[in-house]
């Protein structure tokens, strides 16, 4: 799939101009809300690197994140902004998503669907050199907007080990014609004094492009991560985490279109590379709050 053309450096900056998308901002309740009341969650964080599935979206640079999310019992709906640095320099990325969160037992589910908007994109062109070398040139699209559908679920085996899985499917993922299927086992163990640890492992399944992409195969990756979390007062958290793919540097360039494997010619990029990244979260509730 990575050999070295013309249709493959196309479809590396376009699939890069988009690079990926969140899941849904918002973190699990911090408490569970009165039967069909509602109520609305807030948030921020600060990241060393906004890392999506394994991809840096922010060229390994420092990122922000805010949300809001309306809730009535188990339904929700939120919005969500992320600053990103990516080939087609859009100003950021907004999330808009709705779903139902039923609790049932020990076990809370989470189904809806996340529009994926990526404003004021530009089209990035560059057919000479320093373009890699067998690239006769690349470029991305100006279109990346998706739609994407999600299953979880939770399960507390005890009050302090969780475990869950999920499931994701976008039947045009980032505009290219090909779907992306992302599935994922995660577990957290909480700890004392407010500690935490965690992790998750993951596969992306991607389809075949169509139209002016020509019909490649895009390659199929595993992701995984492990961290430590410390929370205060169910508010505050302090994240640090390490990611990782089997993506080669190769394989990352051909899926990201990272613009500095481009203008110096390498053709490889670190954004899928391992990673340890740090992060400062706030959410807060408003039915939690002290002075409403």
């Amino acid at each position: 799939m990575f050999r070295k053309t013309m249709l493959t450096g196309l479809l590396a900056a376009t699939l890069g101009s988009q690079a990926f998308a969140a899941d849904v901002a918002a973190p699990a309740p911090i408490a569970a809300p009165a039967p069909w009341a509602f109520d609305f969650a807030f948030g921020a964080k600060v990241m060393s690197d906004y890392n999506f599935r394994g991809i840096s979206q922010s060229a390994r640079g420092p990122a922000i994140n805010v949300y809001g999310e309306a809730r009535y019992g188990w339904l929700y709906a939120g919005a969500a902004y992320w600053t990103t640095k990516l080939p087609n320099r859009p100003i950021g990325e907004v999330d808009l998503y709705a779903g139902i969160r039923p609790v049932l037992g020990d076990a809370t589910f989470d189904f809806g669907v996340m529009y994926y908007l990526y404003p004021n994109e530009t089209q990035f062109i560059t057919t000479t050199p320093p373009a890699p070398v067998g690239f006769a040139g690349t470029w991305t699209a100006n279109r990346s907007n998706f739609v994407e559908v999600y299953g979880k679920v939770g399960y507390d085996i005890t009050p302090q080990l969780n475990v869950g899985a999920a499931l994701y499917y976008a039947p045009n993922w980032l505009g290219t014609g090909a779907y992306g299927t992302y599935g994922e086992v995660n577990a957290k163990y909480k700890l004392p004094n407010d500690f935490a640890i965690s992790g998750a492992l993951g596969h992306y399944w991607l389809g075949t492009t169509y139209g002016y992409l020509g019909g490649v195969n895009l390659q199929d990756y595993l992701y995984w991560n492990a961290g430590v979390s410390w929370t205060y007062k169910d508010a505050v958290t302090l994240d640090l985490r390490y990611h990782g793919t089997n993506l080669t540097s190769q394989q990352c360039f051909a899926t990201t279109g990272d613009y500095r494997g481009i203008f110096t010619g390498s053709g490889r990029s670190n954004w899928c590379g391992h990673s340890v990244v740090a992060t400062l979260s706030v959410d807060l509730q408003w039915s939690k709050l002290p002075y409403k």
